[in-house]
């Protein structure tokens, strides 16, 4: 194949092309060392500038303060979903805002032997909607709250967040970096890369520095924040060449004018399929005007009829727009228009979603 095709995967998903390009430039020979980033001593000095520039230009993205420490970790986001009341719960309950299924795989986590209550929820919903913010009991001496600022299943993205008394945890592993924000409103940020930022394989966790004393020494090292913290994410051998990658896309980030310029095109990319799916006679999108995702744009057949929407998967694919199925467990279409998408690409898929008419349409 000698073209690419417009990729809305919801994860692995898109990465921008120069990125890709000056990648595979020093995949063989990084930069004349003699080996690529895949082959090289995380231990290397060649590998230490990588991970050193990294970790500084993603603080810059997010102007980072400097009593939060940023953490470059392996295992997946899912994995933090049992490393934080492993590490922060310390006997005491944990507030949960659900809002669909990856805030229940948190849930799920701390059911295994951690206090917690559910203190607002869409689940009625259908998840179809955000649970409002007010009126919510929080409770003023939990370990801290917890949400997740952006559901790709469902296509809803918190676009504020809640003051509660607690820390406040945010799993943003497919919204981080799609917009400014004030870190020091977050206890703790966390966030998978293989979304919004890089290749699976790396987890990034922002997690304020007196967070980091409440961690027992009774679990495992590895587990252990304290550890990765001490060791600059250097404990054990990390996943070297997702870190690579994650450090050419903050770079890129910031040459382009960093996360207020990101945001403004996100806005205009997501407004413009946003526009056409809501003026279509063959789809609409389920979720309010109000709750809809920038990152993934869920719409449906408008009598959910699937063979219409199997069809739209097809013929999208043809034209060269491919990842365009909904997640298996909702079911749909879904399109996922991270960072790395461009504008002119969701212009034109707008256009291909505005002109699409089933062929048994009458």
């Amino acid at each position: 194949m000698t073209h690419r095709l417009v990729n809305f995967s919801a994860g692995p998903a898109v990465l921008p092309e120069s990125v890709l390009m000056e990648a595979q430039n020093n995949l063989f020979n990084y930069k004349g060392v003699g080996m690529s980033v895949m082959e090289m001593s995380h231990r290397s000095e060649a590998y230490d500038r990588i991970h050193s520039e990294a970790l500084a230009d993603l603080r810059t993205l997010l102007a980072i303060p400097s009593d939060y420490t940023v953490l470059f970790l392996q295992g997946g986001a899912s994995q933090q979903f049992a490393l934080l009341p492993m590490n922060l719960a310390n006997n005491r309950s944990v507030d949960v805002i659900h809002s669909g299924v990856w805030t229940k795989k948190a849930i799920d986590e701390l059911k295994k032997g951690y206090s917690h209550r559910i203190v607002a929820s869409n689940e009625s919903q259908k998840h179809l909607s955000l649970p409002s913010f007010e009126g919510i009991d929080f409770d003023a001496t939990a370990a801290y709250t917890y949400m997740c600022s952006n559901n790709t299943l469902f296509g809803t993205q918190f676009h504020h967040f809640p003051n509660p008394p607690s820390p406040l945890v945010v799993d943003m592993s497919s919204d981080i970096l799609c917009r400014p924000l004030t870190v020091r409103d977050f206890g703790v940020i966390f966030a998978g890369a293989q979304k919004n930022i890089g290749p699976a394989g790396l987890t990034i966790v922002i997690i304020r520095n007196d967070l980091l004393d409440r961690c027992p020494s009774t679990i495992p090292t590895i587990l252990n924040y304290q550890s990765h913290a001490a060791a600059e994410s250097l404990y054990n051998t990390p996943p070297t060449f997702a870190i690579y990658i994650a450090g050419l896309v903050f770079k890129q980030l910031l040459a382009n004018g960093g996360l207020s310029v990101q945001a403004e095109t996100n806005r205009k990319k997501a407004d413009c399929l946003y526009d056409a799916i809501d003026s279509s006679p063959v789809f609409y999108c389920p979720i309010p005007s109000t709750d809809r995702s920038l990152m993934n744009v869920v719409f449906r057949h408008v009598d959910h009829d699937e063979s219409v929407e199997s069809a739209f998967i097809a013929t999208a694919k043809k034209a060269g727009f491919d990842g365009l199925k909904g997640h298996r467990s909702v079911g749909g279409l879904r399109a996922s228009i991270y960072n790395a998408q461009s504008l002119d690409n969701c212009t034109r898929f707008a256009k291909f979603i505005t002109e699409f008419v089933p062929s048994h349409a009458h």
